[in-house]
Formats: structure tokens, C-alpha cells, sequence
């Protein structure tokens, strides 16, 4: 049986899947505490668009890492998986765009645009790319899919610390308004 390329990518995805579950505990952690010391203006709405689709980034994250860390015996379910995966990458990115144009307790600005659904789109789209391509050329379908896997990594970073800063600066300045 011919060795699969997969093998030399295996500490990558321990590495990357482990910081993607180790950020979705993180984000539990916070929302949770974000729950307790505050009100929220715009309800489930505004969490549905900015807060949940990181945790479904550091998800799509963990489990390319888990599909291309399993011991396949050839690359085409694997090829599957992620195809499957990029699709509904795609489809959600497309229905967290619909709920941030929805939801009324907070106005995005371009960087959102661009961190919520323009890089995730994309992202999620080349994953599909790669993941048709796997077959035919796995080294370049490989290293895409990796880039797809650290940007949506990033993309999970920057959305967890972007909520966590406007939390905190809106809930001081709400209780400076309050407290004078």
C-alpha cells in the first residue's frame, strides 16, 4: 500500500486543531461571563451573527484537523469530508452575512464585513476547491487546505478578541453614563 501524503502534516493539525478546541472553550468562557455582568441590547440576534460563528470557525478548524489526522487508507474520503465540509462552510457564511445585516443591536462596519463574511466565504470556498483537487494534486490541495485551516483560525482569533474588546469598552462606558 502506497504512503499517503498525510503523514507529514500530522503535527500541524495536532497543533492547529488542539489551539482551535482550546479557543472554543475560551469563547464559552467568555460568553458566559459576558452573560453575567451584562445586558445585552441586541439579544440572540447579535450573538447569532458575531459571537456563534466563531465557535463554528474553531469547529470547521478542529475537524480538519480530526479528518486529515485519521488513518485513512486513501485520500478520497478525506477529500469528502472537507468537500462537505467547505460547503457548509459556504452556505453558513452566506447565512451569518443574512443575520448581521438583520440584527439591530450593533451597526458593522467594514472590518466585520470583511472578518464575518467576506474571509470566511472565501476560505470556506477554497477549502472546497482544494478539497476537489485533492485527488489529482495533493501537495498544492494540502498546503490550501492548511492556509484555509490557519485563516479561519485567525478569523476565529481576531472575531473572539474583537467582541471581547467591544464588550468591555461598551460596558465601561455604559457605566461611566450611568455612574454620572
Amino acid at each position: 500500500m502506497q504512503e499517503l501524503p498525510l503523514s507529514p502534516w500530522e503535527s500541524f493539525y495536532v497543533i492547529v486543531g488542539s489551539s482551535a478546541a482550546a479557543l472554543t472553550g475560551l469563547q464559552f468562557v467568555v460568553i458566559a461571563l459576558v452573560t453575567e455582568t451584562q445586558r445585552t441590547d441586541g439579544g440572540t440576534e447579535t450573538i447569532d451573527a458575531f459571537a456563534t460563528p466563531t465557535v463554528v470557525h474553531f469547529c470547521a478548524v478542529l475537524l480538519m484537523s480530526a479528518t486529515l489526522s485519521a488513518p485513512w487508507h486513501s485520500l478520497k474520503p478525506a477529500a469528502w469530508v472537507l468537500g462537505l465540509t467547505g460547503l457548509a462552510g459556504v452556505c453558513y457564511a452566506a447565512v451569518v452575512t443574512l443575520r448581521a445585516r438583520r440584527q439591530v443591536g450593533y451597526k458593522p462596519v467594514m472590518e466585520d464585513w470583511l472578518f464575518h463574511s467576506i474571509l470566511p466565504f472565501a476560505g470556506y470556498g477554497a477549502l472546497v476547491v482544494a478539497a476537489g483537487a485533492m485527488l489529482r494534486d495533493p501537495t498544492d490541495s494540502l498546503f490550501c487546505i492548511a492556509s484555509v485551516a490557519l485563516l479561519l483560525l485567525f478569523i476565529g482569533i481576531h472575531n473572539a478578541w474583537d467582541t471581547v474588546t467591544y464588550i468591555a469598552t461598551t460596558s465601561r462606558t455604559g457605566a461611566q453614563r450611568e455612574g454620572a
